[in-house]
């Protein structure tokens, strides 16, 4: 049966690549969606350990964690928990580093954990009007001690370059928070707070205590937790299920119009295997077969374009080092199975009407 599958697929090629180019889409979107879902989740899982920290505190109700406004002052409530070795405010700077966009910036307290975590390879910290760089980003703008950058216009020098294995900062730079404050007009302002906990305090019992005494407040201590916090983690999650259902229904009909003609085409031939003693269920798994068959043919294409495409689209809008497309065994498979779930739809009405057509008028086209 196998060789027979084979053969009808290359007696009819341009239909079969048509047809298997359709499904291909579908797959390739979802696949890809996908992917950057689960990018967003590991990029997630830095934001929540920025500066070693074991939780964020961000503001409730924001559009996204980087948008959050926090009051500075905050601290100060912090530190009378028991639970809370350290509490440090961060105000992040987007988009303030016009030769490299996507590179965020850090306002931080002088003599904070988040500061003494940075690993510094030249130079050191910096104070007022001073920025220090990340490996990555020294790297890619070519910046060495002395060197100065525009930061929202200003020229700013720099004063060290620092490694911490966090892709976010080490992409990035780090300023005194009142000079970033200064800098975006944000007096008293913080993006976050980078939270340590004391030994053996669990950092979810932690966060949601903290949720209950501190009202406005989300802690985020999961990659989950901070992937649904942002409204693009929210919006790829839900595109993605909605490009399945359209995947399914459009593919669906894709795959049972082919399978319809080629049953029509064919009846000649499907009657006279019933004469040969096939049997209708042998019929019938016969169309369900090169269904399936295109289906993956289509699924196997959508995959390569699925994980090339996901990933040229982070590379062209200019965002890798903030997201970077994760591939899984998972979202191959789940793209695999849509495939798969796209042929048996589309092969059992053609199935159901070969295995009821009547032999003898099958015969009579031969």
């Amino acid at each position: 049966m196998i060789a027979i599958i084979i053969s009808n697929l290359f007696r009819r090629r341009a239909r079969t690549l048509l047809t298997a180019l359709g499904v291909g889409v579908g797959v390739a979107m979802m696949v890809g969606l996908l992917s950057l879902s689960q990018g967003i989740k590991d990029s997630a899982a830095e934001l929540i350990h920025l500066g070693g920290s074991d939780l964020g505190l961000f503001q409730a109700g924001a559009s996204d964690p980087t948008a959050s406004v926090l009051p500075e002052s905050l601290a100060e409530r912090l530190k009378r928990s028991p639970e809370i070795t350290a509490a440090t405010p961060v105000l992040l700077l987007v988009e303030a580093v016009k030769q490299q966009p996507s590179a965020v910036l850090f306002g931080v307290q002088p003599g904070s954990f988040f500061m003494r975590n940075m690993f510094y390879l030249e130079g050191g910290p910096p104070r007022g009007a001073e920025l220090a760089v990340g490996e990555v980003l020294a790297k890619e703008l070519h910046l060495t001690l002395g060197s100065h950058l525009a930061v929202d216009g200003r020229q700013l020098p720099v004063v060290g370059i620092y490694r911490t294995g966090i892709l976010y900062e080490d992409s990035g730079g780090a300023l005194e928070l009142h000079f970033a404050q200064t800098l975006a007009g944000r007096t008293g302002e913080a993006t976050l707070f980078a939270v340590e906990l004391g030994p053996g305090v669990k950092a979810e019992v932690a966060g949601k205590r903290l949720e209950k005494e501190l009202p406005g407040i989300t802690a985020i201590t999961t990659p989950e937790q901070a992937a649904r916090a942002g409204a693009n983690g929210a919006l790829i999650g839900n595109a993605t299920d909605v490009i399945i259902v359209v995947a399914l229904i459009v593919g669906g009909i894709s795959v049972t119009n082919t399978m319809v003609m080629a049953t029509i085409e064919r009846q000649g031939e499907l009657a006279l295997l019933a004469t040969v003693g096939w049997t209708p269920l042998q019929v019938g798994a016969l169309i369900v077969g090169e269904g399936v068959a295109v289906s993956m043919l289509g699924a196997a294409v959508g995959l390569l374009l699925g994980v090339l495409g996901s990933k040229g689209l982070v590379l062209s809008l200019g965002v890798g080092r903030l997201v970077s497309p994760s591939v899984t065994a998972w979202g191959l498979g789940k793209g695999l199975l849509v495939g798969i779930a796209i042929g048996v739809l589309g092969g059992i009405y053609p199935a159901w009407r070969a295995v009821r057509m009547p032999p003898l008028k099958g015969l009579a086209r031969v």
